[in-house]
């Protein structure tokens, strides 16, 4: 569904809108739990995202609507805030407060918010919104950050404000995505390589279980843990800051140091991913789709029995794409427990793909999932149309 953005923004505030932001959603085609680890991920932007439009207002209050959520918000400018219930608007209303910690100067502002990233589906609707926000701010009220530091600063509000302990990987993404290219990103270091990835005949197809994903209720703090906990066994023989440090090899010499089996799974998990990852990147540059794909089930088998974080809905996607000679590989993407899988799909088997796979799941789950086909698509910016143009 498409809005004119511009036109709602004028029947809500009874003014005009002066500037529009976009941010995308994102999928992580491999590399999945190991950004708080150290590792090697690799997402990419797609064309699904937040869209924000927004003007200046002389009362100095910060006005939320949303035409995802009916609930709203109309809050004073002050010197700081604190999370609100449960609500779509902690997740800009938590970037506004950064900015005033770091002693930026701001001014009352009326926001109308759109995304078109299924919610709670483990496309980082969550970064969307908290990235667009921040550049915004940036753009607005001339903040001094590069992109960067507004990635950092987005990723200090999920951990403190909002409360879930995720790593850097959602917002990075969503602020440096470029299309038709994955980014191979160091969560270590923050360096990252932008990989030519040419589907071919191939198209990203998004898969969402429709089974929603309360992350910050969730077992991913429970997850962090475990792999804390890992890590310190580990660092009583090496010296390394993270699990990441050490390839395969190495930890099947001193797995020995874990003592608890669900910790050893965890870790297992962690550092076989990691390799994964540089696997993978091997294979888009050299246009081996099809060892790509068998590193998707690889990865998708290791989160659904080492990791367990997958879940009979996402597991039911991936059964069928087995199934299917036209699918080159699938899997969870996301954090799990609900939300989407991926799958690397002939463009030309798309709709049967669609249909076939909806009706598996629609039998084994009891509901229907929606699927969707997505680009690769660019990171954040202010968007150029006009104000005749539906957004």
């Amino acid at each position: 569904m498409k809005h004119n953005l511009y036109r709602e923004f004028q029947n809500i505030f009874n003014k005009e809108a002066e500037k529009a932001y976009f941010s995308p959603g994102r999928v992580n085609l491999i590399g999945e739990h190991i950004d708080y680890n150290g590792g090697l991920v690799m997402p990419c932007a797609i064309t699904f995202g937040t869209y924000v439009v927004v003007a200046p207002n002389n009362d100095n209050v910060f006005r939320f609507r949303s035409l995802n959520f009916n609930d709203k918000l109309d809050i004073p400018l002050k010197e700081n805030y604190k999370k609100s219930k449960e609500s779509w608007f902690n997740y800009p209303l938590g970037i506004i407060d950064y900015f005033l910690h770091d002693g930026h100067q701001l001014q009352g502002l009326d926001m109308l918010y759109y995304g078109d990233i299924p919610i709670s589906s483990g496309l980082s609707s969550s970064a969307s919104i908290e990235v667009v926000t921040a550049y915004m701010l940036n753009d607005l009220f001339n903040g001094g950050y590069n992109k960067l530091e507004l990635v950092q600063l987005a990723k200090r509000v999920e951990n403190i404000f909002i409360g879930v302990n995720c790593g850097i990987m959602d917002q990075f993404a969503v602020a440096f995505g470029e299309k038709d290219k994955a980014l191979m990103l160091n969560c270590d270091t923050l360096e990252y390589q932008a990989v030519n990835t040419n589907l071919g005949e191939y198209v990203l197809a998004i898969i969402n279980t429709n089974k929603p994903r309360k992350l910050a209720e969730s077992k991913y703090n429970e997850r962090v843990q475990e792999c804390q906990t890992a890590l310190k066994a580990l660092q009583q023989e090496l010296d390394i800051q993270h699990l990441c440090d050490i390839d395969s090899n190495t930890f099947k010499q001193h797995q020995h140091l874990i003592t608890d089996s669900i910790v050893l799974k965890r870790a297992k998990h962690v550092i076989e991913e990691n390799d994964r990852v540089k696997l993978a990147a091997k294979a888009l540059a050299n246009g081996d789709l099809l060892s790509f794909g068998q590193l998707m089930y690889d990865s998708h088998d290791s989160l659904k029995n080492q990791y367990e974080v997958s879940g009979k809905e996402l597991d039911a996607v991936v059964e069928y794409s087995l199934t299917n000679p036209n699918v080159a590989g699938a899997r969870m993407t996301g954090a799990g427990f609900g939300g989407c899988a991926i799958a690397l799909v002939k463009e030309s088997a798309f709709d049967t793909f669609s249909k076939e796979a909806t009706a598996y799941y629609t039998a084994k789950i009891g509901y229907a999932p929606s699927v969707y086909s997505s680009l690769i698509g660019d990171g954040v910016g202010l968007l150029k149309e006009t104000l005749s143009t539906n957004i």
